[in-house]
C-alpha cells in the first residue's frame, strides 16, 4: 500500500457536528468527527444502528445541513453555502447507493427514466440516442441486461434493483460513492455478487468507496481503513487489518466479539464483550484523539491512552 504522505486525499472531513430539532429537542447526531479519504481507497465506517453512520453520508451528499466544520472535496469547501456551478460539481462527483433498493427507486418509472434522471440536471444536454446508450451501458457494467432498461423495479428482485441503485450512480461517471449499507436489505446468497461488483467497478472506473456498514465482517472484505462510530462520536480509526489485530477501544472490542465465527464449536465457546459507556470517567480527565501506532487512532483520556500504549507494547 502506499504511504499515507504519497496518497492523494479526496474528500476531508473536519470537526463536523449535524444536529436536527430546535432549542431544548436539539439533538447532536454527528459529535466532531473529522477523518480523511484518499484517492482509490475504501474508507469504511462502522456503528451499531442509530450511530450516526448514515447521517455523515448524507451531510456529505449535501442532503443533512452540518451544524458546525468543513467538508473539503477536492481542495474545495462544498457543506454550506456554495455556488450553482459547485453545486452541480458535487452533484456529478459524488454519487450515492442507498440501503433500501426499493425504497430508493421510484416505483412509476421504469428504469431507462430512473437511471438516466441524473443526466437531465447536468450542464450538458444529451440527446435521446446519447441517454440510451449511456443507460445500456450503465446496464452493462453492472451485469444487466439494456433491455431491462423499459421495466417497472418491481419487476425485479432485491439484488436486481440493487444494481440498478449502482447504475444510476455509476451513469454520472462520479469519483467518489459513498455506499450506505448496499448489502443489507439483500439475501445472504448475493451479497457477496454485489461485494464484487462494487470491487470491480472500483478498479476498473477508478472509484473511491465510503463504506457505510454495521457489519464488521464485511467490512474485512471491502475496506482498506475502518472508523469506529459510537453515538456520533469516532471512539477507533486504523487499517482494516490493523483494527482486527489489535482493536484497542472497548467499543471496537465489544463489536469486534460479536462477530459470527464460521466454526460451530468456537463460536459457541467464545465470549461476548458488552460494552458500557459508563466505565469512561471524563469528569476531570477528557479525551482526546491520539495516534497509537502508524495510521492507528483512538479516542481517551490519558490513563485510557497509557492502557491502550500497554497493551500494543504486549
Amino acid at each position: 500500500m502506499t504511504p499515507v504522505e504519497d496518497r492523494e486525499i479526496l474528500l476531508s472531513v473536519r470537526h463536523m457536528d449535524v444536529c436536527f430539532g430546535k432549542r431544548r429537542k436539539r439533538f447532536k447526531a454527528v459529535d466532531d468527527v473529522s477523518f480523511d479519504i484518499y484517492r482509490g481507497e475504501t474508507f469504511g465506517v462502522v456503528g451499531e444502528s442509530g450511530s450516526g453512520k448514515t447521517t455523515i453520508g448524507r451531510a456529505i451528499i449535501r442532503i443533512h445541513p452540518t451544524s458546525r466544520g468543513e467538508i473539503i472535496f477536492k481542495g474545495q469547501r462544498i457543506n454550506g453555502p456554495i455556488s450553482r456551478e459547485l453545486d452541480r460539481q458535487v452533484t456529478q462527483s459524488i454519487q450515492m447507493i442507498f440501503q433500501d433498493p426499493m425504497a430508493s427507486l421510484n416505483e412509476r418509472a421504469k428504469v431507462d427514466y430512473i437511471v438516466s434522471e441524473g443526466l437531465y440536471s447536468g450542464d450538458v444536454k444529451y440527446t435521446k440516442a446519447e441517454r440510451t446508450e449511456k443507460v445500456n451501458q450503465a446496464l452493462m457494467d453492472v451485469g444487466l441486461l439494456p433491455e431491462f432498461a423499459s421495466r417497472f423495479p418491481h419487476e425485479f428482485s432485491g439484488g436486481q434493483r440493487q444494481r440498478i441503485g449502482i447504475a444510476r450512480a455509476l451513469i454520472m461517471e462520479p469519483e467518489f460513492i459513498i455506499a450506505d449499507e448496499p448489502i443489507s436489505a439483500l439475501d445472504v446468497s448475493i451479497r457477496a455478487q454485489v461485494l464484487n461488483l462494487l470491487s470491480r467497478l472500483q478498479k476498473e472506473h477508478g472509484l473511491t468507496y465510503l463504506f457505510i456498514s454495521h457489519d464488521l465482517s464485511v467490512m474485512r472484505f471491502v475496506c482498506d481503513r475502518i472508523a469506529v462510530l459510537h453515538k456520533g462520536v469516532m471512539v477507533e480509526l486504523a487499517e482494516c487489518e490493523q483494527l482486527f489485530a489489535h482493536p484497542l477501544h472497548p467499543y471496537t472490542r465489544a463489536l469486534l466479539s460479536a462477530v459470527p465465527m464460521p466454526d460451530p464449536r468456537r463460536e459457541k465457546e467464545k465470549t461476548i464483550f458488552v460494552y458500557d459507556p459508563s466505565m469512561h470517567d471524563y469528569s476531570v480527565d477528557k479525551p482526546r484523539w491520539a495516534e497509537m501506532e502508524p495510521g492507528h487512532f483512538v479516542r481517551g483520556n490519558e490513563r485510557e491512552l497509557d492502557d491502550y500504549r500497554a497493551r500494543l507494547a504486549d
